[in-house]
This record gives C-alpha cells, structure tokens and sequence, in this order.
C-alpha cells in the first residue's frame, strides 16, 4: 500500500510540473523558468510536439491516469484487485520508453537538456521502479487466487 502511495505522490508531482509545462508551451508564461540547461531549446524545437501535440500534454494525460489508478488501487474496494497494478506497470513501462526517447533527443538531436525534462523522466523511473513490486505482488495475489 505504500508503494502505491508512493506512487500516486510521484505521479501528482509530476502532473503538477506538467502542467506547468504545458501552460509554457500554450502561452500562458512568457519565459520558462528553469535554473541552468536550455529548457528553452527543448521546449521550443520540433520535437516538443508527438503526433501533434505538445509533449507536455502528453505528460499532463500519462501522469494523471498514473495518478488515478494509484488513488484508486489505495481504495478499500480496489485494495484486492490485480488490475490496477497491471494497468499502472503498464502505463509505468510505457512512461519509461518515451521518457528515455525524448532524454535521446535532447542529449544527441537537440543538444540541450532541460532540467524540467530531466525531473520528469527521473519521476518516472521511481513510479516505474515502484511499480515493479507491486506489480509482482499483484500478479502473486492474482495466481493464489486462479489455484486456491
């Protein structure tokens, strides 16, 4: 249950920075507040957008159903089920793919790295190395289950 928990915070926090992120990309804030690294550059070059939307979106859309089902697996009527940790390794293993191709990007095409970027893809290695146990742990219940 803590993990899970552990799980929901990561996946708020990074709700929280993609969001901001997101309103950056659509206008909201004249200038990206980042500390050192080239935020700018990343947030600004062609690969800010996949499939035609900004990336950020797409950051605020994964750590929200992140979120959710972290929040709802912590539920009393969902404590037992096994879905929603496959659901949550899934979607942790996807975040974790992506995640490491926009790093790609930015180290070896874009030549910048923005530290928003990184804190992202460092969240999502934590709720993908989260998941795993619990993930585990879930199949485990799910197999005593179909043999007991």
């Amino acid at each position: 249950m803590k993990k899970r928990m552990a799980i929901a915070v990561l996946a708020l926090l990074g709700l929280l920075m993609s969001v901001y992120l997101l309103l950056y990309t659509l206008g909201f804030y004249g200038e990206l507040v980042c500390g050192t690294g080239s935020c700018e550059a990343v947030q600004t070059s062609e690969y800010a957008a996949f499939l035609g939307l900004p990336v950020a979106g797409w950051g605020v859309a994964w750590y929200a159903a992140v979120f959710v089902l972290a929040f709802l697996s912590i539920q009393p009527a969902h404590q037992e089920a096994t879905w929603p940790a496959r659901l949550i390794f899934l979607l942790a293993a996807g975040g974790l793919a992506f995640s490491g191709y926009l790093t790609y990007l930015e180290l070896f095409v874009i030549h910048a790295i923005c530290w928003w970027c990184v804190t992202s893809a460092v969240v999502t290695l934590l709720i993908f190395i989260l998941a795993v146990p619990v993930r585990l742990r879930g199949a485990a219940r799910g197999a005593e289950g179909a043999t007991g």
